[in-house]
């Protein structure tokens, strides 16, 4: 069997398979795609990627499914992702453009992930070492108790409400706003403790009491590790895949539950050639993902965290890369104009 119709008749199986569920055999072949041989010629070509291992036969006399193998080298020989339409690329740049912080746009971006490819869709929290302080705000909510917000050049808001002495007014608020953000603007996160330490030793001692307190919410705002936590959206679409997972879809589950598992998972991902990172079945070093398969690759200025989806082996790879890559790179561009 020539090489290029054997990577034909791999690529026809897999992709009506992926499409009806159902073992492919050699007369769906010749009757689907134009393979330019006979019936009996298939299964020959057939015969023997089974014995590569590329191909199963679930059941006796049934037809063939593709396994873990034969995904991977379908995904390793896909020459080019084809991209999404104008009106999904569009779709992508209106709902994220609209997002109104870091939350908001991460939401969005699973929510939409998962419409787009009708799988679970995940995404890490950006690293925020990498960010730098854009803006703070000190907001009087009632006598003693002050809103403190960070907002970091990666678009992450980040707030909390502390305890300061009951006598603190909007003027003396705006005094410390105005000489901390002086000494932290464009400060990267991790040097944030640095700069506010250089900073209190400048406070007017009537203030030093009050500087203390909103320093301190502010150096446990920037130390705050955002990048560890990641967002989910489509579980329900696992529902519908039920008989792509024959024993129990309960592994997966709980390995989306176990934020640690996919963290881990997608922080071992390297992208390849096309931009996308691909892990198909037993790839998956946790045996629960065993009949999954994980599409992601990283977005952002350093390209650390990762957007991806996952869902059963029997997946729509193409399409599914080129999702992923195309909101991934939306997403950076958002946030890089943050």
């Amino acid at each position: 069997m020539s090489e290029p119709r054997r990577l034909e008749v791999l690529r026809a199986i897999v992709e009506d398979y992926v499409h009806s569920r159902e073992p492919v055999g050699s007369k769906a072949l010749v009757e689907r795609h134009k393979l330019g041989v006979s019936s009996a010629t298939i299964r020959n070509d057939m015969a023997l990627l089974e014995e590569e291992g590329l191909i199963t036969a679930p059941h006796t006399s049934s037809g063939r499914i593709p396994t873990d193998k034969g995904y991977r080298l379908f995904v390793d020989r896909i020459a080019e992702v084809k991209p999404l339409s104008a009106p999904e690329r569009r779709a992508i740049r209106n709902l994220l453009e609209s997002a109104e912080d870091l939350d908001d746009v991460l939401d969005r971006t699973v929510r939409l992930l998962a419409q787009l490819t009708n799988q679970v869709a995940v995404v890490q929290y950006p690293h925020l070492g990498a960010a730098s302080v854009r803006h703070i705000e000190f907001v009087l909510l009632a006598p003693g108790r002050v809103l403190v917000v960070l907002i970091s050049t990666n678009g992450s808001v980040l707030q909390r409400v502390v305890q300061v002495p009951a006598d603190a007014q909007e003027p003396d608020l705006a005094d410390l706003r105005h000489r901390i953000l002086e000494k932290l603007s464009g400060v990267r996160l991790p040097a944030v403790p640095q700069q506010l330490a250089a900073c209190a030793a400048e406070f007017p001692p009537d203030l030093k009491d009050l500087g203390l307190a909103l320093t301190y919410s502010l150096e446990q705002l920037a130390a705050s590790n955002r990048e560890d936590r990641i967002v989910l959206a489509g579980t329900a679409n696992l529902a519908r895949s039920t008989l792509d997972f024959p024993l129990t879809i309960g592994p997966v589950l709980e390995a989306l539950e176990e934020q640690v598992v996919m963290l881990r998972l997608l922080s071992e991902m390297e992208q390849d050639a096309l931009g996308v990172s691909v892990r198909i079945g037993r790839e998956n070093p946790y045996g629960g993902l065993a009949e999954a398969s994980v599409i992601a690759t990283g977005y952002g200025p350093d390209a650390l965290a990762k957007v991806g989806v996952l869902g059963p082996t029997r997946m729509d790879y193409p399409t599914t890369m080129a999702a992923v890559r195309a909101v991934a790179r939306y997403l950076s561009r958002i946030l890089d104009e943050a």
